[in-house]
């Protein structure tokens, strides 16, 4: 593994252990040549993925740039990061799992949209809109009524109005 501060090849690697859902394993490393210290993650890959673009462009699939959509969407959301990670977890593997090595980038949002919605309905909001592009108030209000019409589940707490209160 290539150090990142100095960028030798003969890092050595002090610690391992699994992480917290056994889906990779986190290695400290330290380079002997400048003293620097970082962390790695070792995957399971299945395959290669390709994504396709909506342009017709093949980009190779990047867990680190889906990763960082969740987060933009879930930005100072309260939700358990271990959650998102077993979403994202979910989304690969799933992706992995499907009969070719090239995923069109709708599919690869529509997973997203599909596990946000069950983590937080606002992060769900968030990524829907820059996903499907929205452009007007009413593509919020069209979303914001097929989320108010769907059943409500243990996992996904639904924002509800609060009963108006009767003068007495």
């Amino acid at each position: 593994m290539r150090c990142p501060y100095c960028g030798s090849l003969d890092t050595q690697v002090k610690d391992s252990r699994p992480t917290d859902d056994s889906s990779s394993i986190r290695r400290r490393r330290i380079c002997p040549d400048c003293g620097g210290r970082f962390t790695t993650f070792e995957r399971v890959q299945l395959r290669e993925l390709t994504v396709v673009k909506r342009s017709g462009r093949r980009v190779p699939f990047d867990r680190d740039k889906l990763q960082q959509s969740v987060e933009v969407a879930l930005r100072k959301r309260s939700v358990d990061p271990e959650r998102v990670e077993r979403m994202i977890n979910g989304i690969v593997r799933q992706l992995e799992s499907m009969g070719d090595g090239e995923v069109p980038s709708e599919t690869v949002g529509e997973l997203v949209m599909e596990g946000l919605k069950g983590l937080d309905d606002v992060a769900y909001v968030r990524f829907a809109s820059v996903y499907k592009n929205f452009r007007e108030a009413k593509d919020f209000e069209e979303i914001l009524g097929k989320l108010a019409e769907e059943p409500e589940s243990e996992e996904t707490p639904r924002l509800k109005k609060k009963p108006a209160q009767s003068e007495q």
